[in-house]
Parts: structure tokens; C-alpha cells; sequence
């Protein structure tokens, strides 16, 4: 399977009740391997608080009818950005995306599919900035987004049962 080869699908808050489902099923499949650790059973609940905000941008790939990688996010409220705590200064464009969710089913991984749904996701957005965060013990996951243009700012724990994260900013369009 080559990425080039899926379709992907723009959603929006409107959207979400009709994929739900396929979000749940991608990231259960995504994560099986870790559906122990408490923190991913709560998806659901995040998954949830993500699509229920009015600004809420997500994009699915698809090969045929069948949902296989997804990637969402919305707007971040002005001044709680994740990267805020971790910069002196704030950049003088600074109008922030918050890229909050990426998952690749097991079958897509290494395909380039990530990317393909991360650069639809931000692709055409008007905001600054994109952040995001990433687990600090998956290093190859930090450096794919760092061959992307992100690079890291700071570290921060948002749940006290979460991995701590690495904050990610990238300045958009991505390179």
C-alpha cells in the first residue's frame, strides 16, 4: 500500500456524530497494542471533548470505503496555547492550531500515510502556527515531525496519568 493511493476526506464539528465510530475503531487499532494503559481507554472521552468544539477540523484517509489513518485538531484559545509556557516571547504571528490527534491503523504504518493525513489536516489553514505534542519516549515519532518543520519547545504532563510530551511548534504552511 502506498499513501498516494488513499483518499482523504475533510470533517468538520458537523460531522462528527456520522465518524465517531471510525475515529474509536482507527485508534483501537492504532493503539491495540497499548489498550491497557488507562490513559488510551479514556480516547474516547478525548475524542469526544475534541469534536464537540465548533472549530474542530478533521481529515480521514480512506482506502476504498475503509477508514485507515486520521488526523484532528481546532484553533487554539488566544493565549493557552501548549507552546506559550515554554517561549520568552511570544512570535509575532502567533495565531495557533492545535494539532491534537494522529492515528495510523497497524496495516498503514510505514507508508507515508502519517504525513499524508497531518499535511491535509493543516493544508490551507489560515493560523500562524501549529503545535502539538509527542509522547517523549517514542524519539522516532519526535524526529518524523521534526523532518517536517516542528521543533520542540519544552515538555509538559497536561493529565497526571499522561506520558510527558514533548511541545512541538511549526510555523505554517509546514515546509
Amino acid at each position: 500500500m502506498n499513501a498516494r493511493e488513499l483518499v482523504i476526506r475533510r470533517f468538520t464539528h458537523e460531522d462528527f456524530p456520522r465518524i465517531r465510530q471510525a475515529l474509536l475503531d482507527i485508534h483501537g487499532d492504532a493503539y491495540a497494542d497499548a489498550m491497557d494503559d488507562e490513559f488510551n481507554q479514556r480516547f474516547p472521552w478525548f475524542v469526544d471533548h475534541w469534536g464537540g468544539n465548533t472549530d474542530f477540523a478533521c481529515v480521514i484517509a480512506f482506502d476504498g470505503e475503509d477508514p485507515v489513518a486520521f488526523a484532528y485538531g481546532a484553533p487554539a484559545t488566544p493565549m493557552r496555547e501548549w507552546w506559550r509556557e515554554h517561549l520568552k516571547e511570544a512570535p509575532e504571528r502567533h495565531r495557533t492550531f492545535s494539532y491534537s490527534e494522529l492515528a495510523v491503523r497497524v496495516k498503514y504504518r510505514k507508508t507515508g500515510t502519517a504525513e499524508l493525513v497531518t499535511r491535509a489536516l493543516l493544508k490551507d489553514r489560515d493560523d500562524d502556527l501549529v503545535v502539538l505534542l509527542v509522547d517523549t519516549g517514542h524519539p522516532r515519532v519526535r524526529t518524523l515531525y521534526e523532518s517536517w518543520g516542528f521543533r520542540k519547545v519544552g515538555e509538559r504532563q497536561p493529565f497526571p496519568d499522561s506520558p510527558v510530551y514533548a511541545v512541538m511548534l511549526a510555523e505554517l504552511p509546514l515546509s
